[in-house]
């Protein structure tokens, strides 16, 4: 602000110039002491402390409050500043977590905040997929009337793909009816009925039929509905799927002739189950001592009968290539002492061991694990397992996770 608009707006203007009675130098004295003490105030305010933006919450903690549903603590946590895409530790955003546990009033408050409905987390996936994955109808509605995707891209999960291979018989149907494309392809290629044949889904196979599934469909193994079904000895199922032509030269064909059974996981519907208990009796506050001892029991059950396999030899799950270099060295003056090396550019991978000490936590303790956790584990598992691609990091992981449940 210039002095002589300083000086309109105060009434300086009117005051005596130079030759009057007082003087110009009075006028001009008295507007430097305004203007001095203007911009003593506009510096004061400049270099006063900005409060600073409250410290975001650890992942962890962010991601058990969300879990028990502690909308108080989340709502505070975003009135401070917190991102409502924020990550944590499990499973992804919170919107993804709340929609795991089918809370919706939580689910409410992260759209309400700007959280992404369509955000992916590091495994490709939705929060309605995860939603339909636990069989949570009012939550997969709700998504879906908030923006959510019915129908993603092929080679891509879909929520039909996961309700259907969890068994959730509802959200399907419902699916279904929304319009879900029924012979939408995974990564590996396979469709809904793929894995109602591989997990012996017959009701939701009829239904998958009904609404048109195509049985001839194959993935990137080669596998149809048929072989899957055949391989994993789901002989009416197989019946189902097929003419009496087509299942009576399956039902003659050598078992081995349908690949390897590649299933390890021994109780992931009885843990499943029990870890849902867990939850809803921990929500109502009811007593689980009962459902811990069953659990544990299930867990110990479950360790004995899983021990990592080979891979079988099949073509395995597709991932991205990175092309090599060819290199060719040799000695001068040498002849025959030619080397040929194929050099690949693509990352070394870690070791399981190594990425665990990069993380770190600062030497502390490990943070005990929730029933959450070791259920998008067992998820997890079940997924790759289905693809073809290893689970000993996998399963490592869930070991620790269920030595670090709270007993």
């Amino acid at each position: 602000m210039n002095i002589l608009r300083m000086a309109t707006r105060t009434g300086l203007a009117a005051m005596p110039v130079a030759g009057g009675p007082n003087g110009g130098r009075g006028w001009f004295g008295h507007c430097l002491r305004r203007c001095g003490i203007a911009l003593a105030a506009l510096l004061t305010f400049a270099f006063l402390p900005v409060a600073a933006q409250a410290a975001a919450p650890d992942p962890i903690e962010f991601g058990v409050t969300v879990e028990r549903g502690d909308v108080r603590t989340v709502k505070r946590w975003l009135d401070e500043g917190l991102s409502p895409d924020f990550i944590a530790d499990r499973l992804g955003t919170g919107l993804m977590i709340a929609a795991w546990n089918g809370d919706i009033p939580m689910m409410s408050l992260f759209v309400e905040r700007g959280a992404t409905v369509r955000q992916t987390n590091r495994a490709g996936e939705q929060a309605l997929l995860l939603a339909a994955w636990n069989g949570h109808l009012p939550a997969v509605q709700w998504l879906l009337d908030h923006g959510a995707t019915l129908n993603r891209p092929d080679l891509q999960w879909s929520a039909l793909h996961y309700a259907v291979f969890n068994g959730q018989e509802k959200v399907a149907q419902f699916l279904i009816e929304r319009g879900a494309k029924i012979d939408a392809r995974s990564p590996n290629a396979s469709t809904p009925l793929m894995l109602a044949a591989r997990e012996g889904r017959e009701s939701l196979a009829k239904t998958l039929l009904e609404a048109g599934a195509d049985t001839k469909a194959k993935n990137d193994w080669g596998d149809s509905a048929l072989t899957l079904a055949m391989r994993y000895d789901h002989l009416r199922l197989g019946r189902m799927i097929s003419t009496p032509e087509e299942f009576a030269i399956a039902a003659r064909a050598p078992k081995e002739s349908f690949g390897p059974v590649s299933r390890s996981v021994s109780a992931p519907g009885e843990i499943d189950e029990l870890l849902r208990q867990l939850r809803q009796a921990q929500a109502e506050g009811r007593p689980t001592d009962e459902l811990r001892q069953k659990f544990f029991a299930a867990v110990n059950t479950f360790r004995q009968n899983t021990t990592p396999t080979p891979q079988a030899a099949r073509r395995p799950f597709p991932l991205p290539q990175t092309p090599g270099t060819l290199v060719i060295t040799g000695r001068r003056g040498q002849g025959g002492s030619e080397r040929a090396e194929l050099q690949s550019s693509a990352p070394v991978a870690k070791p399981a061991s190594a990425g665990a000490a990069e993380a770190g936590n600062g030497g502390r303790a490990p943070a005990a694990s929730t029933p959450g956790q070791v259920a998008d584990l067992l998820r997890e598992l079940r997924l790759a397992e289905v693809q073809g691609r290893p689970t000993q990091d996998i399963q490592r992981r869930l070991n620790e996770a269920l030595d670090r449940l709270p007993r």
